[in-house]
């Protein structure tokens, strides 16, 4: 019998039924619920006067639209405190365990998952977020859902779903100094475009991926989205058992035992057979920037604008030219020439403590270029306090940062974070199309270190040139 992929094993072993036509209904073990993709799920229920099937199955917290500055002021009045008004009356009525906006466990769906141990190894899990895949780093099948699919977990723990065909990335050799995962994964979605993953779950293996630090496998699979792919995993390995033990919804004792036996053969088989394969090899990659308005439209930071004429397919040129014009960028520009007004360090993608403390690391006894606004919020309460606990808040603040409090923030333009209308921000988010820091905004995505060097000069910069003994 053929080897399986990590993803067939894991769905395999979560088909409650198979349909004709080759649709699975599939078991769901985990679901998040945020305020923003949750109401019509409620409203559903309501409806059709059902009941939540599990409710300890679900976790839920608000962050897309919740203030990080003035948070206890900002929550009394608007939309943002509607919205999470309206989530804590539901996860009260359906008996969903809801944490407050000032629990120190509050944050990110994405940073908080892993930070409890709600996030396990094995597992189906779910959110009305795309970025969802971030969980796959620690070997389970996540993926981001719609409303009525959040309504159908919610009601049934399962959901009819078409098994995705499987690719394999394979990274290796050593990260270069000054190049981190957001490089790496930056680049590959250059590499193989926006649109490449559709269709795949997509697993990361190589001597670099075994290298990486779970924080970081966390990044790598959180952008999977962007290159088109829903789901994004690594096997398990020890890195994986480390971080997890002790988290407060992890198994203890005897059970904790169990669980660790069962996640042993979380990793694909060395038989296993991938629909598509693909490699890069990181020791050759600088830090990357994007130009344009999606992903895929990246350098390295040592290149320049590419020129739309130079591409042969209409379409392509007419995408590249249109990206230009948004982004108010000429083609032929050093990247190192571009100035920016905003920098945010952040996101579910780049708000963990280790994305803080590279972005210290850089910015300690500097100081934030004059006209540049810049912010850092951390993903989560606990990660804040960390932060805090190791003075990396006093180093922030020192170069000129502001100190927030955890949430999405700059990352999406649905809280009181965002950008003005023709304002440049080097971000640590994970998505760079048109208006998606705010209307008319221009996004530059990058490295924690890479934002933080940006904030120092002014401009789109090397962060090599920062490096000790450059």
């Amino acid at each position: 019998m053929a080897g399986r992929t990590l993803y067939e094993k894991i769905w395999d072993a979560h088909i409650v039924r198979s349909y004709d036509g080759g649709d699975d209904l599939i078991y769901i073990d985990r679901h998040l619920v945020q305020e923003v993709s949750s109401p019509q799920a409620f409203a559903a229920l309501d409806e059709y006067g059902r009941i939540v099937r599990r409710p300890e199955a679900h976790l839920s917290v608000a962050d897309h639209a919740v203030p990080t500055k003035d948070r206890s002021q900002a929550l009394k009045t608007g939309l943002a405190a509607r919205q999470v008004e309206r989530l804590v009356d539901n996860c009260r009525r359906y008996e969903i365990p809801y944490i407050p906006t000032d629990d120190p466990r509050h944050g990110i769906v994405h940073v908080i998952g892993p930070e409890l141990g709600f996030t396990q190894p094995g597992t189906t899990l779910v959110c009305g977020d795309s970025h969802t895949c971030t969980h796959g780093a620690f070997g389970c099948i996540a993926f981001g859902i719609g409303a009525s699919e959040c309504a159908c977990v919610l009601a049934t723990q399962t959901l009819r779903q078409r098994k995705q065909k499987t690719m394999r990335v394979s990274l290796d050799g050593a990260l270069p100094e000054g190049v981190t995962v957001k490089d790496v994964i930056i680049a590959l979605i250059a590499k193989i475009g926006t649109g490449g993953g559709v269709g795949y779950a997509i697993e990361y293996v190589g001597s670099a991926v075994e290298a990486l630090s779970m924080q970081a496998r966390m990044t790598l699979c959180n952008m999977t989205i962007e290159a088109g792919s829903r789901v994004g995993l690594v096997g398990v390995d020890e890195k994986t058992i480390a971080f997890l033990k002790g988290r407060p919804l992890s198994p203890k004792g005897a059970d904790w035992d169990a669980a660790v036996a069962a996640w042993a053969n979380l990793a694909s088989d060395e038989d296993a057979q991938f629909d598509h394969c693909v490699s890069l090899d990181v020791s050759q990659l600088a830090p990357q920037v994007s130009w344009g308005t999606t992903p895929e439209q990246s350098v390295a930071v040592t290149g320049h604008i590419p020129d739309p004429m130079q591409e042969s397919d209409p379409d392509r040129r007419f995408g590249l030219q249109k990206s230009l014009d948004y982004m108010a960028l000429t083609a032929g520009t050093a990247i190192r020439d571009i100035t920016i007004d905003k920098v945010f360090i952040g996101s579910c993608t780049n708000g963990r403590i280790e994305d803080l403390r590279s972005a210290a690391s850089i910015l300690e006894g500097r100081t934030v270029a004059p006209g540049v606004s810049a912010i850092v919020v951390p993903g989560s309460a606990a990660t804040r306090i960390a932060a805090e606990a190791e003075g990396l808040d006093t180093i922030f603040r020192s170069a000129g940062f502001e100190w927030r409090e955890a949430g999405c923030s700059m990352c999406v333009g649905m809280n009181d974070d965002r950008l003005a209308e023709g304002e440049r921000c080097a971000s640590t988010s994970n998505r760079n199309f048109e208006g998606r820091q705010g209307i008319g905004g221009r996004t530059h995505l990058m490295s924690p270190q890479m934002a933080a060097a940006a904030a120092i000069t002014g401009r789109l910069t090397d962060v090599r040139e920062l490096l000790p003994c450059q």
